[in-house]
């Protein structure tokens, strides 16, 4: 074997162990969280990015032929619809769901919001200057 099969089989080695990680760490999200935003969080971030990268892997592999061109479709095809689908689900949780402000606040005065926001940031500065502010 020469240096460039080589490289490419570390390489695509590379992405396939990374892509494997990051399905693993996917699934120590999924159980570990325990309300259902959350873990779709985790579930669409590992998806994207876990199967972009052993497309990637196999796409190396398989070197420049038609094989590789439909491995590509497969992972844009994958980055468009994998974080819409989780976008609908989640705002049909947040619009279904009865108990939500046991989970989150649920801000229904922009006002509110802005003075929260801006007392947080005062308070923040008043910590990092070590005192008060004059």
């Amino acid at each position: 074997m020469g240096a460039f099969e080589w490289i490419r089989l570390i390489a695509g080695c590379a992405f396939l162990v990374s892509g494997l990680v990051i399905f693993f760490t996917e699934i120590f999200g999924v159980f570990h969280y325990d309300y259902v935003l959350n873990r779709m969080h985790a579930t669409a971030m590992g998806d994207t990015l876990g199967i972009a990268s052993c497309m990637v892997g196999l796409i190396i592999f398989s070197g420049l032929n038609f094989t590789s061109l439909k491995l590509l479709l497969i992972v844009i095809f994958l980055w468009f619809a994998s974080p819409v689908s989780s976008h609908v689900l989640a705002r049909l949780e947040v619009a279904t769901n009865e108990n939500l402000t046991g989970h989150c606040k649920v801000y229904t005065d922009l006002k509110a919001l802005e003075e929260e926001l801006s007392s947080e940031m005062s308070g923040q500065e008043e910590n990092e200057s070590g005192g008060t502010k004059s």
